[in-house]
């Protein structure tokens, strides 16, 4: 006996997964790039890039909620779960390039 029957859409996997996926996709790209700049703009770029990852995140979860209404408990665990997968991913890759970064 479960206590929630998730009915997970392949098509939402999908799409959330292309959204997130291109999202860290260009944050990535901003603070990579940012990295092989003068020291004094390799902070603009990383702050960049992480403001414009924050700022992606919050717009497409208001599509997602509020105007294509995927407010049921599947779509909410699914958004999340995504969300935070990818992201850990963001910071560890941002992390370990500064970890390795001789200042």
């Amino acid at each position: 006996m479960s206590l929630v029957n998730l009915k997970i859409s392949l098509g939402d996997i999908a799409i959330l997964s292309t959204i997130f996926s291109l999202i860290a996709f260009i944050t990535l790209l901003i603070f990579l790039k940012g990295q092989t700049k003068e020291p004094d703009k390799q902070t603009l770029y990383s702050l960049v890039a992480v403001s414009l990852k924050f700022l992606l995140e919050i717009v497409f979860a208001l599509l997602w909620f509020i105007l294509a209404k995927k407010t049921s408990l599947q779509s909410v665990l699914m958004f999340f779960v995504l969300y935070l997968a990818l992201t850990l991913y963001t910071i560890w890759v941002i992390v370990k390039t500064l970890k390795n970064k001789v200042l």
